[in-house]
């Protein structure tokens, strides 16, 4: 039995399904593979059989953190990748991940640097990629990354965690990892809830995958109507005083320009 599942959620007719899938079979160290959807269509059902991967079909409440904790609820290994249907994984992202928490102490969550996909072109340096890695600099230490402290004072200034690139330890969380709250930022949420249990949150600097920006993504249709501003002021007020908030969320605005297209 593979310690590791990658679950990809799928929406719709994604163009770039196929290359994420693509890119969860073809790791140096095999995980199983499993796909979960809310909107089943003959492109997702046709690529499932294309590549022998079961399909589980979420017939409850839709919307992303509704998926995403159906993603969870579906995985069986002790730890799982819920992956997004536009990015793709490099081939070492398991290995690596199986090697940096084997030794790891109450892993609570694995996840890993990344880089931008944009018009078919990796682009592997920005203004935000800097200034996340930046923010993630003080996990690169094994002492540190048990320290809830550490862990609050990285997420407290914003969200320097890619999503799809987190590997959850079923055994050491929560049944229910998202709740039902935002739009944007309910990854950040979720980081913010597990940051407080006893346990490590393990980083590789190393960019293991990808993450895709394009026009058609959640993303960047909540920046254009100015939702991803409330949600960044609220999150802060988890950390900060309120017109301390206020004041870090008018300047994190300015970094949310990186996503637009």
């Amino acid at each position: 039995m593979n310690k590791h599942m990658f679950v990809i959620c799928a929406y719709k007719e994604s163009p770039y399904l196929e290359e994420c899938i693509q890119s969860t079979l073809c790791q140096t160290v095999a995980s199983e593979v499993i796909l979960v959807t809310s909107t089943p269509c003959e492109h997702i059902l046709k690529l499932c059989s294309k590549y022998h991967i079961p399909v589980y079909i979420n017939d409850g409440e839709k919307g992303i953190t509704q998926d995403w904790n159906f993603a969870y609820a579906k995985s069986k290994t002790p730890c799982v990748t819920i992956a997004h249907q536009d990015d793709i994984y490099f081939e070492k992202y398991t290995e690596t991940l199986e090697k940096m928490t084997r030794t790891a102490k109450r892993p609570l969550i694995f996840f890993c640097d990344y880089y931008e996909l944009r018009n078919k072109k990796i682009i592997k340096e920005n203004s935000l990629l800097k200034i996340k890695r930046i923010m993630l600099f003080p996990l690169r230490f094994n002492i540190l990354r048990g320290s809830i402290l550490v862990r609050r004072m990285v997420l407290s200034t914003g969200n320097p965690i890619c999503c799809p690139s987190v590997a959850y330890f079923r055994g050491n969380l929560p049944n229910v990892i998202f709740k039902n709250h935002f739009r944007s930022n309910e990854d950040w949420e979720a980081f913010e809830m597990i940051s407080k249990i006893k346990g490590q949150f393990v980083y590789c600097k190393e960019p293991l995958m990808a993450h895709r920006i394009h026009e058609d993504s959640a993303t960047t249709a909540i920046i254009a109507d100015n939702d991803r501003t409330k949600e960044d002021y609220e999150m802060f007020c988890k950390f900060w005083p309120k017109w301390i908030a206020k004041i870090i969320a008018h300047f994190y605005k300015q970094g949310e320009k990186s996503n637009e297209i």
